[in-house]
């Protein structure tokens, strides 16, 4: 438990927290529109352009290579997988009997 690490860094949350304000701000500027049915700046283009970046922001994020994570130690020989030799086939049951059924018809 001492050598705990996390998924993500510093960066990556501070990326996603601000991934996050980005689409607060978008759906809250479209409902901010005051024209009939929200067909305004603000609900047509304004809104649906923070919406988007803020959901590039957040692929960002998660995308970004964090700062916290070790390279991976190199692949030896000692550490190849060998396949063991393939099972012998299986030969399938025969099918059981059809049960009755436990009800009686009145």
């Amino acid at each position: 438990m001492a050598n705990q690490r996390f998924a993500f860094g510093p960066r990556n949350y501070r990326l996603m927290f601000i991934g996050l304000a980005l689409l607060a701000a978008g759906f809250i500027t479209m409902t901010l529109d005051t024209t009939e049915y929200g067909e305004g700046f603000l609900g047509i283009t304004l809104g649906p352009l923070l919406l988007f970046a803020g959901f590039v922001v957040e692929f960002f994020a998660i995308m970004a290579k964090s700062g916290n994570v070790t390279e991976a130690a190199p692949i030896t020989a000692a550490t190849t997988f060998t396949p063991a030799a393939p099972a012998a086939p299986v030969t399938p049951a025969a099918p059981a009997e059809p049960t009755r059924p436990t009800y009686k018809r009145p």
